[in-house]
């Protein structure tokens, strides 16, 4: 096992870097062509939250690229020094296609660095946008991978906050109702909580699995399906997951207000509840 001296915000290949020095190859195809993955683990008091489901999604999306990965237990041991760190921040681990010359192929690079946690709003909104580069339940090679490239999903970001919003919500091109840019959804009908499938192509979010194992600990009824946004648009409250959102009130879809609910408030506490027991 590799010795690491704390401590540091970066790491390269395993090994500390100043984060003023801290480069790759501008040939590398992870920027030239978006060619890698990556996943941000969430950080509390330095201990990292669901590290084993993060590395586990990490090598399924490595494999569905053809990347090369070091050891798992290897990287554990990366993310969770530089957790330690980071103390209460975001963690991202990305695995570049690596590459010093054009079209030559080298062994990927593995970049560990933390972040800083950004400051969040009680409520988010978000605005409908149609995704026709989402596969929408289409199947092909890299489905359920956590590829870099985010262009599109960002872009789609961007816009919904130029209009106001702070937020996109992803529709497919058959008009189902997918996720947002870097997040899932979910809403409650008549008590019961209803969130898109991953048939759909979305992303298996941790921050997803573990509100919906909390939801059937509190005994609600979760329905996985295909749902167009006028479903969304008579829910009783909707809320957004992921990573640095934790579990968040949507307060407006499009033009329709929510407002903050009992269902939404009980998984809030459940995965904060969580959080607190796994990171003790």
């Amino acid at each position: 096992m590799t010795t690491i001296l704390l401590p540091v915000q970066v790491m390269i290949d395993g090994q500390p870097v100043d984060p003023q020095q801290a480069a790759i190859s501008v040939f590398d195809w992870a920027l030239l062509r978006g060619d890698g993955i990556f996943e941000a683990i969430r950080c509390y008091g330095g201990r990292l939250f669901q590290l084993d489901a993060h590395l586990a999604r990490l090598e399924r999306s490595a494999a569905l690229m053809h990347l090369d990965l070091p050891d798992l237990s290897e990287v554990a041991h990366w993310a969770t020094a530089v957790g330690e760190d980071g103390h209460e921040c975001t963690v991202r681990i990305v695995v570049t296609r690596g590459g010093d010359q054009p079209d030559v192929d080298s062994p990927s690079r593995v970049v560990v660095i933390w972040e800083p946690v950004p400051e969040t709003t009680p409520a988010v909104s978000v605005r409908p946008t149609s995704a026709p580069w989402h596969s929408g339940g289409k199947t092909w090679e890299l489905v359920g991978a956590k590829t870099l490239s985010y262009a599109p999903n960002m872009s789609a970001w961007r816009v919904a906050r130029a209009e106001g919003f702070d937020d996109a919500l992803l529709i497919s091109r058959d008009g189902y109702v997918l996720e947002g840019p870097t997040f899932s959804i979910g809403w409650v009908v008549d008590g019961n909580i209803e969130t898109p499938s991953l048939d759909l192509g979305i992303l298996e979010s941790i921050t997803r699995m573990v509100t919906l194992e909390e939801a059937e600990g509190l005994g609600l009824t979760v329905d996985e399906g295909r749902f167009t946004l006028d479903r969304v648009l008579e829910a009783d409250e909707v809320f957004a997951l992921s990573t640095l959102k934790e579990v968040k009130v949507v307060d407006r879809v499009g033009t329709t207000s929510f407002e903050a609910g009992p269902i939404t408030g009980k998984l809030a506490a459940a995965y904060t509840a969580r959080v607190a027991s796994e990171a003790s």
